[in-house]
């Protein structure tokens, strides 16, 4: 893809058989733009969208291969000379631009651990059994920052790898999924070419709070028939958010 401008954000909108990505892609530009109406941001999708919410709307360029890995291809498909990767099911709490100064200086940065909504670290590593049990880099693809560089072309390079070689890199792990997580993928990648060079040290970067149950922690599975939250400004349970907050839950829908 041409760079048409030096930042911007890419959120994949890819659907899946029980997931509108488009639309939760559609809610998370929506208030990117709430805090950044100049922001340039692009949607990833393999079907039309004329939102006007964003700059460009872009189709995968090596077509759709199914879930997750379609992730390398960000890479190939970005139009910015340096991007913030976003997934589609979070909604930006607060402004984010003082990321591109924390991120600017570096060739990839993928974000590190998590928090619940009280702000707090998260805990439980309920989620994260493979990574401890494999001593994986806590990354959260969810967040990921690259320049165009040759760091973040080898770093794509191998996310691309390990998800068509998927059946030999589980060989390298103990206890592997049968299908990989786009996290897990990221984490290899990041242990092969040194944690140090594509992550900020914890506690620097930015990450997300992560609206799963054993994190948070709730009763249920559906935090929103659980907790009480509000819009403009975004609270849980009374606390302000700040960031970016991954509902998880993805018929989500604020803006209705």
């Amino acid at each position: 893809m041409p760079v048409t401008h030096e930042r911007g954000y890419l959120i994949p909108a890819v659907d899946s058989d029980s997931v509108d990505y488009a639309r939760c892609a559609v809610q998370l530009a929506r208030s990117i733009r709430h805090w950044h109406p100049d922001a340039n941001i692009t949607a990833l999708t393999v079907k039309p969208c004329h939102d006007p919410v964003f700059n460009h709307v872009i189709p995968l360029p090596h077509g759709d291969l199914g879930g997750y890995r379609n992730d390398w291809q960000v890479f190939h498909a970005s139009p910015y000379r340096q991007t913030i990767k976003l997934e589609a099911d979070m909604i930006a709490a607060g402004p984010v631009d003082y990321w591109w100064t924390l991120f600017e200086r570096r060739d990839v940065v993928v974000s590190l651990g998590a928090r619940d909504f009280y702000d707090q670290p998260a805990e439980s590593r309920y989620y994260r059994k493979i990574f401890d049990q494999n001593d994986l880099p806590d990354v959260y693809n969810a967040i990921t920052y690259w320049r165009l560089s040759a760091t973040a072309k080898e770093f794509f390079g191998l996310v691309k790898s390990i998800f068509e070689h998927w059946a030999e890199y589980k060989t390298l792990l103990k206890f592997p999924e049968d299908l990989p997580s786009t996290d897990v993928v990221y984490a290899m990648a990041a242990k092969i070419m040194g944690p140090e060079s594509v992550t900020l040290p914890q506690g620097i970067g930015p990450n997300i709070v992560h609206m799963k149950r054993h994190i948070i922690p709730t009763q249920s599975h559906d935090w929103t028939q659980e907790l009480v939250w509000e819009m403009d400004p975004f609270r849980i349970n009374t606390v302000a958010q700040w960031g970016l907050v991954h509902y998880h839950i993805k018929g989500y829908c604020p803006d209705e």
